[in-house]
């Protein structure tokens, strides 16, 4: 399974068969000036529906679009939404999101969206095993370094991402990934903006990956 990242919160998934998925595409503007998205996919997820995170119209060849809590199923694909949200106060401030899990390869991955506190125990049951983890790391808007950290502490995937962090094109009053690897062990960095996995190589503890931006 290949992973790459286009920028944000926006990941282009794509199964050894050649399924392609995507999260989260934003929309360019307000803060946002990574170039515009000009992939295609065959499902798109959204976690909610802010501007940075739900452009659907830019991706292309006509994806089916995955959004909202619950389970459904898209290109053969299962997906689970748990319901969370978007600030540490119930959603008062910026309204709810959703965190998908949902399996390709036989490797379980969960896209945080713009989560904005750290997970309940029942949040944690719903999610399940994690392989892959898309978290975001850059506060303000979401959860900051810390609790990200201690997000990962709760789900233990063998792998994290970190996503929504502020880079040369992204204007946003969040903080840079910096804080989130600090004093880390285990911490790849990628020249590029796209990586390879297979379940047999995964690391038996935590292992957080940082991508380039591809866009």
């Amino acid at each position: 399974m290949k992973i790459k990242w286009l920028g944000h919160a926006c990941f282009l998934i794509t199964s050894e068969g050649g399924l392609r998925v995507i999260t989260d595409p934003y929309a360019v503007g307000g803060g946002i000036d990574y170039s515009p998205i000009k992939e295609t996919a065959d499902v798109v997820v959204v976690s909610h529906d802010h501007g940075d995170h739900n452009n659907v119209s830019a991706v292309q060849g006509k994806p089916e679009v995955v959004k909202g809590n619950g389970t459904k199923t898209a290109k053969g694909i299962r997906f689970k939404g748990v319901a969370t949200s978007h600030d540490a106060s119930q959603g008062t401030q910026r309204g709810s999101n959703t965190v998908f899990c949902f399996s390709i390869d036989g490797l379980n991955l969960c896209h945080m969206g713009d989560l904005g506190h750290v997970l309940s125990p029942g949040q944690v049951t719903e999610i399940g095993v994690v392989d892959i983890l898309f978290v975001p790391v850059g506060g303000f808007f979401t959860i900051d370094a810390a609790m990200a950290s201690q997000v990962c502490d709760q789900l233990k995937p063998r792998i994290a991402i970190p996503m929504h962090f502020k880079t040369p094109k992204c204007a946003y009053p969040i903080a840079g990934v910096e804080d989130f690897l600090k004093g880390k062990k285990g911490v790849r960095k990628v020249v590029g903006s796209e990586v390879e996995f297979e379940r047999e190589d995964l690391p038996t503890g935590t292992e957080i990956v940082l991508l380039q931006p591809a866009l």
